[in-house]
């Protein structure tokens, strides 16, 4: 593999980290702020916990603009500024509303992350590995997930104002982020949307040394030019990846994977488990999501993406049938965190993996930051929803943790027939050919 090619899509794999970090860092602060605060159940979820995902759904749904029209490095570069201005913030905020602002900021930041940096290193990899270099940015999600959850723990013993430690923390990768953004080259093929084809040819040359600049950029051209710039992804045309887009994104969320990272040390208290294992546990999750992660990054260019889904279908069906009955039989001790470990597994090595890749190749170049727009606005709508939805769900006495995972188990069921019965397989095609596939279904 061509090692710039490699070291930028790292680059922008890296806005994955602090992604992963933001989401899930604010765990370890959950019950000490609702007590700090005196929220209400509903206030904590919906504002307190809930304000950095409404942020991801405003960065997710207009994400696109920017993304096309200033291009994906600097969209990047905007996204590192949002995370470290976010982070800063909640680390000195004294009220829940300056708090919730603060991670608003940052959910910014997620929502634009989840267009562009996908969106950037499709353009930039070559066919046979673009799989493994886009899920990169799921690695990254997942190992800023993990390192959260440590930072967490080891930041836990600071006293009474260790939350803001815990959250302020994320300012030094954001900074560290925005320098190394700058040294990336500007995506060709958004060069090319731009009729900027000599700076295009420059960046070509270092992508693809060995192969005729003029017949690549002949194909992007051929396909952009019979492309009517003015066309949006919500006309006939585009019909099945807009629901492919959909599809993929809602059955990500209902899995329950957001709500189980947001609250995990709180589901494991529910389950019987003291507050510092609770911690502890969780970063295992976070280390187990990091291994299988790693592993469907590695299969996901062998295996396809059809593949990995149907494992990880099939594992979330099992996993959280097994959470369910833990909770309405009553097991204790360590049963729901081993189960909820196989959750995360079946969630790394398929959903996780799969998902911005898959959405980044099956819409054209003209409007694949609209698609990733939309595919993500679907996503962090959910994600907005079901987290903030927890603590009432879980404490509500018609409800509680057992319906909650059940109805998350019958979600993946119907996940197994998307995959089954639509999902195409996009693995080993270049962006142009797959443009061709898509839109003749």
């Amino acid at each position: 593999m061509n090692k710039k090619i490699l070291l930028w899509s790292i680059t922008a794999a890296l806005a994955g980290f602090l992604f992963g970090f933001d989401v899930v860092v604010i765990s370890g602060a959950d019950k000490k702020l609702q007590a700090i605060w005196e929220s209400s159940d509903a206030f904590h979820g919906w504002v307190v916990m809930g304000a950095a995902l409404w942020g991801t759904v405003v960065g997710a749904l207009f994400g696109g603009f920017p993304t096309n029209k200033y291009g994906r490095k600097n969209t990047l570069i905007v996204i590192g500024l949002l995370f470290a201005v976010s982070a800063i913030g909640s680390a000195f905020s004294n009220d829940p509303y300056i708090f919730a602002f603060a991670r608003f900021i940052g959910g910014l930041g997620v929502g634009a992350s989840t267009i562009a940096a996908p969106a950037y290193i499709s353009e930039i990899a070559p066919a046979k590995d673009r799989g493994r270099l886009v899920a990169m940015y799921q690695f990254n999600i997942v190992f800023g997930i993990m390192i959260a959850f440590l930072s967490n723990y080891l930041l836990s013993d600071l006293g009474e104002n260790a939350w803001r430690w815990m959250l302020g923390v994320e300012a030094i990768p954001a900074i560290l982020y925005i320098l190394f953004a700058f040294k990336v080259p500007k995506s060709p093929r958004w060069l090319l949307s731009q009729s900027r084809e000599a700076e295009a040819r420059e960046v070509l040359k270092i992508i693809e040394p060995n192969a005729n600049i003029d017949e690549l950029i002949t194909e992007y051209n051929s396909h952009s030019d019979k492309s009517d710039k003015t066309e949006s992804i919500f006309i006939k045309k585009y019909r099945f990846p807009l629901i492919l887009a959909f599809l993929i994104a809602f059955f990500n969320q209902l899995s329950g994977i957001n709500a189980f990272l947001y609250y995990a040390p709180r589901i494991f208290e529910e389950a019987g488990l003291g507050e510092s294992t609770a911690l502890l546990s969780s970063i295992g999750i976070g280390a187990t999501n990091l291994v299988f992660t790693l592993l469907g990054v590695f299969l996901i260019d062998k295996l396809g993406r059809k593949t990995l889904m149907y494992i990880g279908s099939i594992g979330y069906i099992v996993s959280l049938g097994l959470v369910s009955a833990a909770f309405f039989l009553g097991w204790t001790g360590m049963a729901v965190p081993v189960f909820l470990f196989l959750f995360i597994a079946a969630h790394a090595v398929g959903q996780g993996a799969v998902i911005w890749v898959f959405i980044s190749e099956i819409f054209p170049n003209h409007l694949r930051a609209s698609g990733q727009a939309f595919g993500s606005s679907v996503h962090w709508v959910l994600a907005a929803i079901i987290p903030s939805s927890i603590p009432f769900l879980f404490n509500h006495p018609m409800i509680g943790p057992g319906i909650v995972f059940l109805i998350f188990a019958g979600m993946m069921v119907l996940q197994l027939l998307f995959v089954a019965f639509m999902m195409p397989e996009t693995k080993g095609k270049t962006l142009e050919e797959l443009e061709d596939i898509i839109l003749k279904k």
